[in-house]
């Protein structure tokens, strides 16, 4: 019997339009790979969203981006139904959305992480939390949807409350130079490294979705025992919060000073699935087809029923 299979996608954080781009991408696939697929675009409506679920799908596949997709409160709700669903379960979602509590999980596995520390309006407000340069994040948004680098020169206040919708908490680190690192992670193994450039000088939001801004460099161009250890971090990163399907860890490749380091930035439990996104990309370069890719997802969705 074909297995059915709803695609969860849309909803309404600030990644509603990239999310609506991978759920459009992931049914087109698994159609062609032969499920029965439906889509439904998440709303801030619960009996809708019960509607959509009844009768249960097989699998749900949740192709959400950011707040109330990405962070458990959706997968808290399949759990309650026991319905399968693809990516990481409440728990780990939860952990790898908020910013402050993956870095401490991160630092307690000797995973090496940028300085810093959350602080409040009021000390942004009051000037310099940190020696510039430095960059300021929500705590739990994602595709860096709010970030920010202070640098030294810049004219103007470094933070402006009227300006930040991202709650009374605001993340600050070190700035870490050199180059943007991104592993892809599937089940138990590191699929590859790339190398993430952009003539914008930061791989902000634009620069990850817009066609065109930015360049993907694959396998990432760097010394054997630094791609090792880039991928042993982001296995060890995804293990750590618990993850499981597919992740995407970013990371820093400081090369500026004597001794080159690696810096995990965050993991992401859902990583985009759009034309210009990079774990399809990796996963292509280590031979799994985007239809392999997304069956594969389909065939080891769990729940925590």
């Amino acid at each position: 019997m074909t297995r059915r299979v709803l695609v969860l996608m849309g909803g309404w954080s600030a990644e509603r339009e990239v999310s609506l781009r991978s759920g459009a991408a992931a049914a087109r696939a698994l159609r062609e790979a032969g499920y029965a697929v439906e889509t439904f675009d998440l709303g801030r409506d619960l009996s809708g969203l019960l509607s959509a679920l009844s009768p249960a799908p097989d699998v749900v596949f949740n192709a959400l981006h950011g707040r109330f997709g990405e962070d458990g409160r959706v997968q808290g709700v399949l759990d309650i139904l026991g319905i399968p669903y693809t990516h990481s379960g409440a728990l780990a979602s939860s952990l790898a959305m908020d910013k402050p509590t993956a870095r401490r999980l991160f630092a307690a596995e000797g995973i090496p992480v940028a300085t810093g520390r959350v602080v409040g309006r009021a000390e942004m407000l009051a000037g310099d939390p940190l020696p510039r340069p430095y960059v300021v994040k929500p705590i739990n948004e994602g595709s860096s949807v709010g970030v920010r680098i202070v640098r030294a020169g810049d004219a103007g206040p470094a933070f402006e409350a009227a300006d930040w919708p991202f709650g009374d908490a605001v993340l600050v680190e070190e700035y870490v130079p050199g180059r943007e690192i991104t592993v892809a992670v599937m089940g138990d193994r590191a699929l590859g490294a790339l190398e993430i450039t952009s003539d914008r000088g930061f791989y902000d939001y634009d620069a990850k979705y817009a066609p065109g801004g930015s360049r993907h460099i694959i396998p990432a161009p760097l010394p054997t025992a630094d791609y090792a250890e880039a991928l042993r971090l982001a296995l060890l990163a995804h293990s750590t919060l618990g993850c499981r399907g597919v992740s995407r860890t970013d990371l820093r490749y400081d090369d500026t000073g004597p001794t080159p380091r690696l810096v995990v930035l965050e993991v992401n439990t859902q990583p985009g699935l759009t034309e210009t996104s990079l774990v399809p990309e990796i996963a292509a370069h280590a031979g799994i087809s985007f239809v392999e890719l997304v069956r594969w997802m389909v065939e080891n969705a769990q729940c925590d029923a």
